[in-house]
C-alpha cells in the first residue's frame, strides 16, 4: 500500500493554489485520478514518482519510507520500485523498440522476460523498427511496456490515452489492464475522461480545490454500470455529467426496458 501526505503550493488555471492531500493506495488496485486541467494531478504522479519534491509531507510504500520532509528523508526514483508512463513517451528515436526495451532494463540479460513483455504486449512485429516508424497508438504501447521491464511494484499514468483515436484509446486500455494484472501492479493513472476507462478501475479519486476525496465508481459512471456490460460508441460531456451511447446485448436492453420506464437518464433504442 502507498500512504501519501503531500503539501506543496501549486499554480494553476485560476492562480497559486494550496495542494494538501491525504491518501492511501491498497496494493493491486487500479485507481484513477480525475478532476480540472491544472488541480494538480500530475503534480502528485511526480511527487510519488520522486520528480517533484513536497514542501511538506509524507511517503510510504509497502512500510519503506520514500520521502519524510520531517526526517529530512529523501528516496531517489530509482529507488522507488516505480515506473511513470509520461503523454510524452520519451522514447530513443535512434534504437529499435526492442533496444529501447533492453536499454530501459537495470539488469541485463533478461532476454527471457523482454520476450514475454513482447509477447504481452503484441510487439513481435514491431521490435526491429524505429520509433519514428511507429503510430502513436503504438508508441504509446512501447511506452508501457518499457514502463514494466523492471518489474515495478507501482505503474504510474499521466493521461497516457490523451491526443490518441477512439479505436487505440480501447486498443490501449486493454494492454493497461493486462499490465496491471498480469505484474500485480498498484496503478495510479490520471485521466479526464471518465466514460472510456469505467471498465478497468477500482476506484475513482477526484482532485478539487487542492483536496482529495474518492467518489465511487457507480456515482462517477452512473448506475446503469452496476447494470449493463457495452461498449460505448460515443461520449459526450454536459456540464458535469456524460452523455453514453452504449451498444448493448438484447438481455441488458431488456433489463434497462423494464427499468427505465419513470427513469428521465436513460433513453433506450432499437
Amino acid at each position: 500500500m502507498i500512504h501519501c501526505q503531500l503539501n506543496k503550493q501549486l499554480r494553476g488555471a485560476s492562480g497559486i493554489f494550496e495542494l494538501n492531500i491525504d491518501a492511501q493506495f491498497p496494493a493491486r488496485t487500479f485507481t484513477i485520478l480525475f478532476g480540472e486541467s491544472g488541480a494538480g494531478k500530475t503534480s502528485i504522479l511526480r511527487m510519488l514518482a520522486g520528480l517533484m519534491t513536497p514542501e511538506h509531507g509524507l511517503i510510504t510504500s509497502q512500510n519503506q519510507v520514500w520521502f519524510d520532509s520531517s526526517k529530512k528523508i529523501y528516496l531517489k526514483p530509482q529507488l522507488r520500485k516505480g515506473a511513470f508512463v509520461f503523454q510524452d513517451q520519451g522514447l530513443f528515436p535512434n534504437m529499435t523498440v526492442r533496444k529501447n526495451l533492453e536499454f530501459a532494463q537495470r539488469q541485463s540479460n533478461q532476454k527471457k522476460l523482454i520476450d514475454e513483455i513482447i509477447e504481452l504486449f503484441e510487439l513481435g512485429d514491431l521490435q526491429h523498427l524505429s520509433p519514428i516508424n511507429l503510430s502513436g497508438g503504438q508508441k504509446q504501447k512501447v511506452a508501457l511496456a518499457r514502463s514494466i521491464i523492471n518489474q515495478p511494484n507501482i505503474l504510474l499514468l499521466d493521461e497516457p490515452l490523451s491526443a490518441l483515436d477512439r479505436r487505440t484509446r480501447l486498443m490501449l486500455q486493454e494492454y493497461i489492464q493486462k499490465a496491471h494484472k498480469e505484474f500485480k501492479l498498484t496503478t495510479i493513472m490520471v485521466s479526464h475522461d471518465l466514460s472510456e476507462i469505467h471498465k478497468i478501475t477500482d476506484r475513482v479519486l477526484k482532485l478539487e480545490e487542492g483536496v482529495i476525496s474518492e467518489v465511487t465508481v457507480e456515482t462517477a459512471f452512473g448506475e446503469t454500470n452496476k447494470l449493463i456490460k457495452g461498449s460505448i460508441i460515443s461520449s459526450k460531456a454536459i456540464g458535469e455529467n456524460i452523455k453514453l451511447e452504449i451498444l448493448v446485448s438484447r438481455e441488458a436492453y431488456e433489463m434497462l426496458e423494464k427499468r427505465s420506464k419513470d427513469d428521465d437518464e436513460i433513453r433506450l433504442c432499437k
